[in-house]
Order: structure tokens, then sequence, then C-alpha cells
């Protein structure tokens, strides 16, 4: 990366990664501020541009519609998204600055027509201003411009969720997502992490629903010795209660099916005091090594990893081996759009009926090796019910030695469990969305 690149430029160019699918938003945006030499408010400033304008992408291109006749070329469009963005969105800088940005990244990357192209539009839609979604008469359009979703994917939550609760889904997602920190409780009470952090400038509150969950407002975790010597982890807190459904105890086996980067894994193995045995899987070798120095960091003795498909896990493990099972299954990932805003752009329809046949087969698979009476919990971090409920009804019609019962979640939690599952969107208690359901083997057959 050039020194000499201003923040508008650095961020132009991660929009256009993204937009190509060359990598999630997160890992560019990280990656970026790791090679970076910007100061702290221009750090903060690039990650603002780039989720917000990817973000808000479906909106941006509504006000842009009047003002372009025709296409431009997608860097512009994307230049002329990020100075919209600036000027709708963040009310702190000024619309002459925004203007002379834009008209230096034009002068430098195209001609002097681009240049005009790029002035003009801005100062029209300054002059005008942008159309008003209100006017939108169609509700599924209206609801799709304003929380910047796909049409196709509103269309399907209204048929799930009805429309008044996807608006509110989908601006929940616009939302910046909250930060949380899971203690390790083998290692520092929750009181004593929160004064070692505050010692530092990191102020937190403990989490309203989970005895464990500290949240903070800002300051990055991952730099502190808290986090190195492994006294907390990063984690939501929707994911978090995993382990808390699984009704763990000392000395149990537990498999992890789909287990990396590790989250979920290591509070497992923190829950059952670093005993027992924890065999967590991962197809690819890259992310069980992600597991591997996770139980590392936090001094946990108690996982092994495997580098299996877990629709084949049966090749390495004998049937009915396992107390726990947890299948945190690969998902659509649309519960996790605050932090992940450009899978809304990359998925499609056919994408989900696929994950839902492999969330299927991988249940099926890993139920043989629970012994009975044992706990299996499916979990995902999606709230499309194609995936979440649409797959348990398939698991329990096709093998009727599983029984749903009631998620076990603390205390305060259990409003939120509706009938027998946890499903959990944003506007609930700030979390992710996330989607829990428990099952027990209670025959052999």
């Amino acid at each position: 990366m050039k020194k000499s690149e201003t923040v508008r430029e650095i961020a132009l160019d991660l929009i256009e990664k993204i937009e190509n699918n060359q990598s999630f938003s997160h890992l560019l945006i990280n990656d970026a501020l790791k090679n970076s030499d910007l100061n702290q408010m221009d750090r903060a400033l690039l990650t603002e541009l780039v989720y917000g304008t990817t973000q808000r992408r479906i909106t941006l291109d509504y006000y842009l519609e009047p003002f372009l006749r025709q296409a431009p070329e997608n860097w512009v469009l994307n230049l002329l998204r990020l100075s919209v963005y600036q000027m709708e969105f963040l009310d702190k800088i000024p619309e002459h600055a925004i203007l002379h940005e834009a008209g230096e990244i034009a002068r430098e990357r195209g001609h002097d027509g681009v240049t005009k192209f790029v002035n003009g539009v801005l100062r029209n839609v300054i002059r005008k201003g942008v159309p008003k979604i209100e006017d939108i008469q169609d509700e599924t359009t209206q609801i799709a411009v304003e929380s910047s979703l796909p049409t196709w994917l509103v269309k399907r939550w209204i048929a799930q969720f009805g429309a008044e609760k996807t608006r509110e889904i989908g601006l929940s997602f616009l939302e910046a997502p909250s930060q949380s920190i899971r203690v390790n409780e083998n290692k520092v009470t929750v009181a004593e992490l929160q004064a070692e952090l505050s010692a530092q400038g990191i102020e937190t509150e403990q989490n309203a629903y989970i005895p464990e969950a500290l949240m903070m407002e800002r300051g990055s975790i991952a730099e502190t010795q808290a986090y190195h010597n492994g006294r907390c982890t990063i984690q939501d807190e929707s994911s978090m209660l995993v382990a808390h459904a699984l009704q763990l105890e000392d000395g149990l086996r537990v498999l992890d099916a789909c287990s990396a980067p590790g989250g979920k894994t290591t509070h497992i193995a923190e829950k059952m005091h670093n005993t027992g045995e924890i065999v967590a899987l991962d197809i690819h070798p890259h992310k069980t090594k992600l597991v591997n120095k996770a139980a590392k960091r936090l001094d946990l003795t108690n996982i092994t990893t495997e580098v299996i498909d877990a629709r084949k896990a049966s090749e390495l493990f004998a049937p009915e081996s396992f107390d726990r099972v947890l299948v945190d299954a690969p998902c659509s990932g649309f519960g996790v759009l605050r932090r992940k805003p450009d899978i809304k752009y990359s998925k499609t329809e056919s994408d989900i009926e696929n994950l839902a046949r492999i969330q299927q087969a991988i249940l099926a698979e890993v139920g043989a090796l629970l012994k009975e009476n044992g706990i299996l919990i499916y979990s995902t971090c999606t709230i499309d019910q194609t995936e979440n409920r649409g797959v348990v009804e398939n698991f329990l019609e096709n093998y009727p030695e599983f029984q749903l019962e009631q998620v076990h979640v603390p205390e305060k939690m259990s409003p939120f469990v509706q009938g027998d599952y946890l499903e959990l969107v944003p506007t609930d208690i700030g979390s992710d969305g996330f989607f829990i359901a428990a099952f027990r083997k209670v025959t052999n057959k």
C-alpha cells in the first residue's frame, strides 16, 4: 500500500475488491489497517467509509439513479457511492471537501471527461437532493431500498416474518455491531478482568443476559495482555449461548463437528474446566490450526483437532461414542450482516437450498455418533428459516430416535426461547442473528 494514498483512495480500493468478491469486507479492512500508517482518526474513518458504503450499496444506487443517464465504469460508480454515502450519512464532512477529494481521485484515475462527469453528478445531487425512499409505492421495494437488502431476500423474509418484522430486521443490520468479550473464568473473575481493562482505559459493562460476557464501546482487546494471556476471548454474545445449551459437565466427551475458528470449542473446554475431551473437526487444515492456536492461548489441553469433512465423521469415530455433539453448521451468515455486509450481495436463493442440504447431511452423519440420552445442538448464524426450522423439521422426520427439547440458556435469556427454539435477531438483545435447537437421543434405533 502506498503511503501517499488518502483515506478515501484506500477506501475506494477496498470497496472495489469487496464488490469483485476478492475477500470478505472485515478481512480486507483488518489487513489494510495492519499495513497502513494511518492515525487513529483516519483508521476509524476508513472503517466507516468501507463498511458504510458497502452496507448501504442498494440505498446509494437508488439515490444516484436519477442522476445517471448511463452506467459509468465500475470504479467511477463506486467513487460516486462513496461520495454520496459521506453526503447523506456522515454529518461532519463538508460537501466541498467531498467534492474536492472525489475530483482529485477521478483526475488521478481517469481523464478529464471522468472528472467532469463525477463533479457534475455530485453537484447535481447537492443541488437537487436525493429521491425520498418513502415515495416508493411498492412495499417490498421500499424495504429493500431502505434497508439495502436484495429484493429476493426481502420477499423471502416477508414470507417468513411479515413485512414490519422484515423492515425492523433489515434496519437493525445497518447499525454498528456490539463488541463483546468472553471472560475465561478458569483464569479470572468477571470483576477482576473489568478492573484490569479499566486500568488500561478500556471500559466494559457486564452483559445483561450472559454472566461471562462483557460489552465494550471502544478499544482493541486483541492488543491487551489479558487477551494474549488467555484471560478473555473475542466472541459475540449470541454464540456464547451454545456452550450453555449443551448442558456441560466435567469429564464429558464432546464432538464439535464444524469448529473453526474455535470460539465455541474453547468455550466448551472452559465450561468443562479443562477436563474430558473435545474433538474439534474442520474440513480445512488452516482452520484447525486456528482452533489449536486459540486453545494454546487459553491454556486448554482438552481439545484435539481432526481435519475431516463432518459428513464423513463416522470414518474416524465409533457409533455412540460422544456424550454431546455440536453442529454449528456452515450457513448463509445472514445473522452477521452488520459485520460482513458483503454477504447479502454474494449469496443467492440456490445457495440457501444447497446449504440446507449440507446442514442436513452433517446432522445425519454425526447424530449416529451420539450416545443414548446425549444432547445434540444445532446452531447457525443465519436467520433464514429454511436453514433453521426447515433443517430441524427434516432431521426429526427422518431420525425418530431424536426428540426436540427446549434450549437451555441462562435464566435472563429464557424469554427469548420461543417454543423449543432460540431464534435471535439484532433487535432482541443487540447481538448477531443466531439460531439454536436442542435434540436429545432417546432410543437406539
